[in-house]
């Protein structure tokens, strides 16, 4: 369990974070919840495994509800449908207990974060409304 000198590090550097700092945050987030979930799946631990899955697809969610159709709608529902597909994964992974799933997407997530972590946080991209 994290130190309150961690917790408030963590809430510190979230409250600052740029957009696309925070975007980042997420996807690591993600990532660290799938991995959480195939250590609890190896562990033979449900409860674990489950809380780990839920927390995954609920960044996803959050991440679909931060998309902008406004400015790219095409690029806004492209992603909609791949975070619904990654959450359809996660709970076909809960389901038949299965690490199938999960692998793929943690390489869904991983590849994505990738490509944020290239973007230059100094181009404000939410202003432009992506």
């Amino acid at each position: 369990m994290p130190s309150n000198a961690h917790t408030a590090y963590l809430e510190s550097s979230i409250l600052m974070a740029e957009p696309v700092e925070l975007v980042r945050i997420l996807y690591r987030a993600a990532l660290d919840a799938v991995g959480d979930a195939e250590a609890h799946l190896a562990a033979g631990e449900i409860e674990g495994r489950s809380k780990a899955i839920s927390k995954a697809a609920d960044i996803l969610c959050e991440l679909c509800l931060a998309l902008n159709y406004e400015t790219d709608p095409a690029l806004a529902r492209n992603l909609a449908e791949l975070y619904d597909y990654m959450r359809r994964r996660l709970l076909a992974a809960n389901l038949e207990q299965s690490r199938t799933p999960l692998a793929e997407v943690a390489g869904l997530l991983g590849t994505m974060l990738q490509a944020w972590e290239k973007i230059n946080p100094e181009v404000n991209l939410f202003a432009a409304g992506v």
